[in-house]
């Protein structure tokens, strides 16, 4: 078949490498401009704003009933061992450890994610970006720094938020609802969550997959092709490459940090 040629294979593996060291370079880019951008951190707050207060309501609600959803069945689940009045400290540490870190860089992901990836993708197809370079200014710094590293201080406030809101979203279903008492819902969450093994581990998911989900959705954006139909697949593949690198980070930054 024509397709096993090594010729075309040759080329199809020097164009993924290519890419991926054009990659590596942009975030190279990003990381070496960061202090330039919060030095004007108008730029970044503004993008703060943009992603953040507008994926609030999303994250907010989905917490509350993943909250509910936990409530309920980790209480019918207890109670055939007798031991309801650890609802608190299972449903703390299922949002703390892996759901709110998660589940909140997925809805980051389709919200805010895909919302750079557009904006990006028709600023090039307007060759805006490229005006931009011709006068004498760098799209990189101006244009994509801001929303890097807003992107990055967003995810782990917006994971917290998903995470505080879920608790509260047990406690309504176990102890306002099926009757779990309030001091067991709560002295056993203080007593058996660990500030730094389970929480920091948490903002350090969350840190993780702030870079990886902006990076990607600015990169996609970035290399789009400059059309209609190219932006549309830019975003589709912002969300199916970010969604799988948050999922696969999630299972090696868990491996990782339970196994030391």
């Amino acid at each position: 078949m024509s397709w096993w040629k090594p010729a075309d294979i040759g080329f199809a593996v020097r164009s993924k490498l290519a890419d991926l060291g054009h990659g590596a370079k942009l975030f190279l880019r990003l990381l070496v401009q960061g202090a330039r951008s919060l030095q004007r951190f108008g730029l970044v707050r503004d993008q703060i704003h943009f992603l953040g207060n507008y994926s609030l309501a999303i994250i907010a609600v989905s917490g509350l009933f993943v909250g509910f959803v936990l409530g309920l069945q980790m209480y019918y689940a207890l109670q055939r061992y007798g031991s309801s009045e650890a609802l608190g400290l299972l449903v703390a540490l299922s949002l703390v450890r892996e759901l709110g870190p998660v589940v909140a860089a997925l809805l980051f992901t389709g919200r805010a994610g895909t919302s750079l990836t557009a904006e990006i993708g028709l600023m090039k197809a307007g060759e805006q970006l490229s005006a931009m370079e011709m006068m004498a200014v760098d799209p990189v710094q101006r244009i994509l720094a801001p929303r890097f590293w807003a992107g990055v201080i967003t995810m782990p406030l917006l994971a917290a938020v998903f995470s505080a809101v879920g608790i509260m979203g047990g406690y309504v279903v176990g102890v306002l609802m099926l009757g779990v008492d309030p001091g067991a819902f709560w002295g056993q969450m203080q007593g058996g969550v660990d500030v730094w093994r389970d929480v920091g581990n948490g903002v350090i998911k969350s840190i993780v997959f702030g870079f990886t989900v902006t990076f990607i959705a600015l990169l996609q954006g970035y290399e789009a092709q400059p059309t209609p139909e190219g932006v549309s697949r830019a975003t589709t593949r912002t969300v199916v490459m970010a969604s799988l690198s948050v999922l696969g980070l999630d299972f090696l930054l868990t491996a990782m940090m339970f196994s030391i």
